[in-house]
């Protein structure tokens, strides 16, 4: 079982953060600062993510994955009405730049089998430097683009990694 630690409740607005690693604090440090310099939202950076601790979950599976986005969705519906999750885990603060894990919430149960093979074509996650974060968290919100669109973008980077669509 993944025990998480953190706010109750999130804006629809803000992006979730799972840190599992608490090796680096920072590098930890480097992806906060990141996080806020690339903010959306002008008025008050730190809103535009939050972060939940996850110590001992381990993302590296899809069982682990599993567990830790049913504990993420078994906060309340401001929780499970996230279309993705943003996991600090050991390799992303051990990267450079540093690269969090992009994990959809989607799964075969919300989806038809069609719909679902195209959103993970590439797979459940990818992974994309902190600057990417809102504008992912935020296009997905809203509709304006898929999951499997940022997910192809980061499969075609020489690094593997989102950075935006400018730069892939």
């Amino acid at each position: 079982m993944v025990e998480l630690a953190g706010p109750s409740e999130r804006s629809e607005f803000a992006a979730v953060v799972v840190r599992t690693d608490f090796t680096d604090e920072a590098a930890w440090h480097r992806v906060t600062m990141e996080l806020r310099k690339s903010a959306l939202d002008d008025a008050d950076p730190a809103a535009s993510y939050v972060v939940l601790d996850a110590p001992g979950a381990d993302p590296s599976s899809d069982a682990g994955l599993d567990a830790l986005l049913a504990e993420v969705a078994a906060r309340g519906e401001s929780w499970e009405e996230a279309a993705v999750l943003f996991v600090a885990d050991g390799p992303a603060l051990r990267a450079e730049p540093p690269a969090l894990l992009a994990v959809t919430t989607f799964t075969r149960d919300d989806l038809d089998e069609e719909e679902y093979a195209e959103l993970v074509e590439f797979g459940r996650a990818f992974r994309t430097v902190p600057h990417g974060v809102h504008a992912i968290h935020a296009n997905l919100e809203l509709g304006n683009m898929g999951f499997e669109e940022y997910a192809a973008s980061a499969h075609e980077a020489p690094d593997g990694m989102f950075h935006d669509f400018l730069d892939n």
